[in-house]
């Protein structure tokens, strides 16, 4: 008997998360191949179209195996914007609320958009007192993102081979910022 995959689709005001697609190779790998995107994300270095579809299979095969996962987002137009999600590779310390969207999308508050949508998605429905955000020190965006939202920071950390600033979103009520 097949698996069946439940992959919501959320809205935001101006947003559309929902599940990656075979359709949104051109765009993500575009995204992924872009060095100012990945500066910060993952080793700082480009992707390939090839790790891109991986990658893809990756998150949607994290919905089948934990029930959560990235989404896919698109604007009302329905061009690709990026990606956003709790992230939970078997390695990570715990789930991480992750996010990442393609250069011509940055600083019109879209990510903390889509990031408030899917940490509230997470708690109400999936039951967090947690999630985590690693971030990269140099990346100031990122940081303040995390402070936009109310994460707290718990320190760094090492992961795969680098160290990241360990930021914490609590569930409210569950949260040293109760």
């Amino acid at each position: 008997m097949p698996t069946t995959i439940v992959i919501p689709d959320l809205t935001t005001a101006r947003l559309r998360l929902r599940a990656f697609r075979a359709g949104d190779l051109d765009a993500f790998a575009a995204m992924r191949a872009n060095p100012e995107v990945m500066r910060y994300l993952g080793t700082g270095k480009v992707r390939s179209r090839e790790d891109s579809w991986a990658t893809m299979e990756a998150a949607i095969g994290q919905w089948a195996l934990r029930g959560y996962g990235l989404f896919a987002l698109e604007n009302p137009d329905g061009r690709f914007v990026g990606r956003v999600g709790v992230l939970h590779p078997l390695d990570w310390p715990e789930p991480e609320l992750a996010y990442a969207l393609d250069q011509p999308f940055w600083g019109q508050g879209l990510a903390t958009e889509a990031v408030i949508a899917v940490r509230d998605w997470a708690f109400a429905t999936i039951g967090f007192p947690r999630l985590a955000s690693f971030i990269w020190p140099a990346n100031a965006a990122s940081i303040r993102l995390a402070i936009r939202v109310g994460a707290v920071r718990e320190g760094t950390m090492m992961m795969r081979g680098g160290g990241a600033e360990h930021w914490v979103h609590y569930r409210p009520g569950s949260g040293p910022v109760a």
